[in-house]
């Protein structure tokens, strides 16, 4: 085979590729960009999932510090608000449940303060088709209440 030849084989090859990195670009590209987002909602999800568990434990020790159940109830929505604001979590719908019902045992029985919060996160800024609106995520924590301090 002469290199003439070989040359115009060669010419051919590459005149014979025009344009199909463009059609791989055009049809990778969709797919690359849903990688992406795809990639943001889950790590969104995530990071409000840990603000979430930082706001019930936040809330679970503030409620513990208290005397009486009802400044509890307070204190421990407040703790919890300001720790998803912290985090800069936005929450569409938000609950702290408190469960004070260690407040009314007795002094020296071991009692316990438990919150859970709720709060549902918006995911539709993302624009995924496919992906929901939002997702609704909750977490609990226990604290104990000191044994030996007055309760009212």
């Amino acid at each position: 085979m002469s290199a003439p030849s070989l040359r115009r084989r060669l010419v051919r090859a590459v005149r014979a590729d025009r344009g199909s990195y463009a059609v791989e670009t055009a049809v990778l590209a969709p797919v690359i960009v849903a990688l992406m987002l795809l990639m943001i909602a889950f790590g969104r999800v995530t990071d409000a999932s840990g603000a979430v568990d930082s706001a019930a434990r936040a809330a679970a020790r503030a409620a513990s510090l208290e005397r009486d159940a009802s400044s509890a109830q307070s204190q421990a929505q407040a703790a919890a608000n300001l720790s998803l604001d912290g985090d800069g979590i936005t929450c569409r719908a938000s609950s702290v449940e408190i469960d004070t019902s260690g407040y009314s045992l007795a002094v020296g029985v071991d009692a316990t303060v438990t919150a859970t919060v709720s709060c549902t996160a918006p995911l539709s800024d993302i624009g995924l088709p496919g992906l929901p609106g939002s997702k609704t995520l909750h977490a609990s924590w226990t604290s104990p209440l000191d044994t030996y301090r007055g309760r009212t």
